[in-house]
């Protein structure tokens, strides 16, 4: 078939192993891994079909600084159209003269690989782990979180990223170089604008459309769920939404910034932060995932909103109409309900400073690391000298329909002793008001009791660091 970007809306072009692929008459939620395997190119495997499980795993090339960066992330979870013009690299790069590469051959070497399903996931991200830039020291094994294999354990896949030195090769040299733009792609089914007037021309001839970004939840919601979105678009091109100021009254946040380029840029980081993105799914994910998505799907057990609650953070709201800020309290209006209005776009978040003196992030599930939350919490106050409350947020994601603060709590031990008669006030108003539901995840009584439990882990927490100060 011969491919004509003028004669076919669909076509686009992207980089894969060095060579110029191109695509066209695909489906428009055709995904990169089924394009990839279409072409021969079968070492990523889907295992999961929703960023669980890291056997669709291959790199990205992504602009770090001057240069470039490998970026691993979920194939299965990216349309195919949000590759154009991007530059990926599959296992079969890391082989293709012949000799296995460092991290195939350190997997091999040392028993990492049995069946051998989730070795090229395993590889590729061990890869982007080797010659992340600026890394000194043996590799970090917890880059491979994400990956999962049921034959050889995780000691041997340990000890091979331990193993693994500085390379100096084609692959290191290449990242001296940037990496591609991300150009405007119009096409049937998917945009991807340059500027916030053709994104509101595009949103304004296409109401139905859907804003992508990560694709981490609409990727799932195509795989698994069998939607189908008639238009996507696409603004991960926005300089707007990929903005990040650390200013003197507040941190500005953009939209569209994955959660790994967040934690690279924001330097002065409250240890919250941390905590909290440890706890957020995977690298994989965190590689793709915005907060701007996260607060837009309206979930009730999002992590994002408990943190961005707790620190009273703001949105941004763009519009061809003009802009607006909204406290985050007032963003949720109901179950997947936002205050978004229609050609409204979340721009950027904004956390004022000063920060909070004493912030936790908890999360209750399953299991500790990459899962879905059953109640996820976040509290964040200060003190006088007295060891009075003169400002405190309590967040909660999964005891309503809404991710919410619980305002009736905290008005409650404002200006009072921050002692355990504050927090037994606080844990009875919260089994008065709050609302669970029950489902497979906990029952409704069970996440109420975390709730409240919750809190008064925070205030051990807080005693326990008094007496280690003392």
């Amino acid at each position: 078939m011969t491919l004509d970007r003028h004669s076919d809306p669909s076509y686009i072009e992207l980089r894969v192993n060095g060579r110029t692929l191109r695509a066209a008459g695909l489906p428009p939620q055709t995904t990169l891994l089924d394009f990839l395997r279409s072409q021969g190119l079968t070492g990523a495997k889907e295992g999961c079909a929703e960023g669980e499980c890291g056997t669709c795993t291959v790199v990205l090339v992504r602009p770090r600084g001057d240069g470039s960066a490998y970026v691993p992330v979920n194939s299965c979870l990216l349309f195919l159209s949000m590759m154009a013009g991007q530059e990926i690299l599959t296992v079969e790069a890391l082989a293709a003269s012949g000799a296995m590469s460092e991290a195939q051959r350190a997997i091999a070497e040392r028993g990492g690989s049995q069946c051998g399903y989730c070795t090229p996931g395993f590889v590729m991200s061990l890869f982007a782990e080797q010659y992340r830039p600026g890394r000194s020291g043996p590799c970090d094994p917890h880059a491979m979180d994400g990956n999962l294999c049921r034959c050889t354990g995780y000691r041997p896949l340990r000890d091979a990223a331990l193993s693994l030195g500085t390379p100096a090769d084609a692959f290191s040299e290449r990242l001296t170089h940037p990496a591609p733009v991300l150009g405007a792609v119009a096409s049937a089914e998917f945009f991807r604008p340059t500027t916030l007037p053709e994104c509101f021309r595009a949103m304004a001839q296409h109401p139905q459309a859907r804003i992508v970004s990560g694709a981490t939840d609409l990727g799932v919601e195509s795989n698994l769920r069998g939607r189908r979105f008639e238009t996507l678009i696409g603004i991960e091109a926005l300089p707007e939404l990929r903005s990040f100021e650390d200013g003197a009254d507040a941190v500005e946040i953009g939209a569209a910034l994955t959660l790994s380029e967040i934690d690279e840029r924001w330097r002065g980081a409250p240890a919250v932060w941390k905590e909290w993105l440890t706890l957020f799914a995977s690298p994989l994910i965190r590689n793709r995932a915005t907060l701007g998505g996260n607060l837009v799907t309206a979930s009730p057990i999002g992590d994002g909103a408990p943190l961005l609650l707790a620190l009273d953070a703001r949105v941004r709201l763009v519009s061809a109409k003009g802009a607006r800020t909204v406290p985050l309290d007032r963003f949720f209006l109901g179950y997947r309900r936002t205050a978004l209005a229609p050609g409204e776009l979340l721009v950027s978040i904004l956390v004022p400073k000063p920060l909070p003196a004493m912030a936790r992030f908890y999360k209750a599930a399953k299991r500790r690391m990459d899962d879905i939350s059953t109640v996820a919490a976040c509290f964040a106050m200060d003190l006088d000298g007295r060891g009075r409350v003169i400002r405190v947020r309590l967040a909660y994601g999964g005891v309503a329909a809404v991710p919410l603060r619980a305002t009736e709590a905290e008005r409650a031990i404002a200006g009072q002793i921050w002692n355990e008669f504050a927090v037994h006030r606080a844990q009875d108003i919260l089994a008065a008001t709050l609302r669970p539901i029950s489902d497979h995840r906990g029952s409704a009584a069970y996440r109420s009791a975390l709730a409240r439990n919750l809190l008064e882990k925070f205030w051990w927490e807080q005693q326990m660091g008094t007496e280690d100060a003392a």
